[in-house]
């Protein structure tokens, strides 16, 4: 099995970057939507990416953002991968000369393989918790079961994990990365150094 990547994702804090780079992650997350409780400003975020080292995927979370506002945020903002979390179409997800992940939010009934057969332009597709009203970030796994083997298209696992979980879900789904915020928390928005560095320990144990 190919070694499985890793995201922390709600980052707010320099010195949550900072543990997050050092535990090894591969990827830290910045959201850029107003409702949540883990949404940046262009500042902050501008101020994490510039004090971070090399090798370290910038990825923004994006939730139905009009396009002008998206490409101007893109202006100033040096992000390497764009995650969008609404209902955005594919073309809705082209055209920004980045790379691009769609997160699907997972219930039972739904043909997971159709939804992800879709977004062909995606360089992958996150997998997350359906809960009514709530785009993401939500704590709540869900029925890893019901992920079809055989996807060609990378599959990055969110929703619920946690350092205790992870190992398990990993051995379950067979992701090329998983996605953690809130399952780091010490609270939303802040990141557990301890939490962090043991989430990361576990996915590179997960063979």
């Amino acid at each position: 099995m190919s070694v499985v990547r890793s995201k922390i994702c709600g980052i707010t804090r320099l010195e949550d970057a900072r543990v997050a780079v050092s535990a090894g992650a591969d990827a830290i997350g910045f959201v850029f939507y107003a409702k949540s409780p883990r949404a940046v400003t262009i500042e902050q975020a501008q101020a994490i990416i510039a004090q971070l080292p090399p090798f370290v995927t910038t990825v923004g979370l994006f939730v139905d953002m009009p396009r002008e506002q998206l490409s101007q945020l893109l202006q100033q903002v040096p992000l390497d991968l764009l995650q969008f979390h609404g209902d955005e179409t594919p073309a809705q997800c082209e055209g920004f000369a980045r790379p691009y992940i769609k997160a699907l939010r997972v219930q039972p009934g739904d043909d997971i393989a159709s939804q992800v057969a879709a977004y062909t332009s995606a360089s992958g597709v996150l997998l997350d918790t359906f809960v009514s009203g709530v785009p993401g970030g939500t704590g709540q796994a869900f029925d890893w079961s019901l992920v079809p083997q055989g996807l060609e298209m990378p599959i990055i696992l969110a929703g619920g994990l946690t350092p205790d979980n992870v190992e398990a879900a990993i051995r379950q789904v067979r992701p090329y990365a998983v996605d953690v915020s809130g399952g780091v928390e010490a609270s939303k928005g802040i990141k557990d150094s301890s939490k962090v560095q043991a989430f990361v320990h576990a996915v590179r144990s997960a063979m």
